[in-house]
């Protein structure tokens, strides 16, 4: 049982990593935020249908359930679409530091969903977390409307995430998934409908953005979110929250290093950076003694 939690708890980190290099996609994709979601979520829905109907796995699933899915999947295409927005109007370091603030959102908001106590040293190192992010927009004041979308983005991101963590409980993490993008699609289609933005143009992408867009939608969304839906079988939303934020250290060094000074930030942003993954590695420490995780 140790053991399964172990290995969910690497395959975790491994996911993480892919939602690092998913910031760099958003930066490096040529398109709107909301299309960038649209089309995500289309092929991700596309990609994990196969992957059910290869697997001879069940569609069906409870009505109940499947209204609860279909209100996910507008919560994580809102998500998704404060994320890329915060990334373009700033940079991905900026929009993954917020990120961070997941972990203190979720010790306040997973024992309202799981009928346990509030945990003293969640609600400290959250708050710790909120000290670095301090130091981080007290220098970067610049990026504030980048930091706002963030923060929409990560609030989200805690919900669903909450959401999901109920879910898997009964049903199978590729079909969770598949219908949530699915209703994330549909939400965005209808959005689009209204607001007239399907055109010509808007189907015509350059190669580079078609292959980063099938890269998003395969390696990043269909594996990586179905992926951590699954974990949650074995560790908590607190865990998982917490663990993504050490999605800002895997993205900020891979921003670094591929999109170059855009992303060159002050040493006080670093500073805080480094007050976030120590948390984050005490965090662990703290539960694997305690046997929580």
């Amino acid at each position: 049982m140790q053991n399964d939690k172990f290995k969910s708890y690497l395959n975790l980190h491994f996911i993480v990593f892919i939602w690092g290099f998913t910031a760099i996609l958003g930066a490096l994709i040529t398109i709107t935020a909301d299309a960038l979601v649209w089309y995500r979520m289309l092929f991700a829905s596309v990609f994990l249908s196969l992957f059910i109907v290869f697997k001879k796995k069940s569609f069906r699933i409870p009505i109940k359930s499947f209204l609860k899915l279909i209100f996910v999947g507008l919560l994580i295409a809102l998500h998704w679409i404060f994320f890329f927005k915060a990334i373009h109007v700033s940079n991905v370091s900026i929009t993954l530091s917020v990120f961070s603030l997941g972990a203190f959102f979720a010790s306040i908001l997973e024992p309202i969903f799981y009928g346990r106590k509030v945990l003293w040293y969640e609600v400290f190192f959250g708050l710790i977390i909120i000290a670095g992010l301090a130091l981080i927009m007290k220098v970067e004041v610049n990026y504030l409307e980048g930091m706002l979308y963030a923060l929409a983005s990560i609030i989200l991101g805690v919900l669903f995430t909450l959401m999901n963590g109920k879910l898997i409980e009964n049903h199978d993490p590729s079909v969770i998934s598949f219908y949530e993008f699915l209703a994330g699609v549909f939400f965005i289609t209808v959005y689009f409908l209204f607001q007239q933005k399907f055109s010509l143009d808007f189907f015509v992408l350059t190669v580079n953005n078609w292959i980063l867009i099938l890269i998003l939608a395969s390696i990043c969304t269909a594996y990586a979110f179905t992926a951590s839906v699954k974990v949650m079988q074995k560790l908590t939303p607190y865990t998982v929250m917490l663990t993504t934020n050490l999605e800002p250290v895997y993205g900020i060094v891979l921003a670094y290093f591929i999109l170059g000074g855009k992303e060159k930030m002050s040493f006080e942003f670093y500073i805080g950076a480094i007050i976030i993954v120590i948390t984050v590695i005490l965090n662990g420490v703290i539960k694997h003694y305690k046997k929580e995780v």
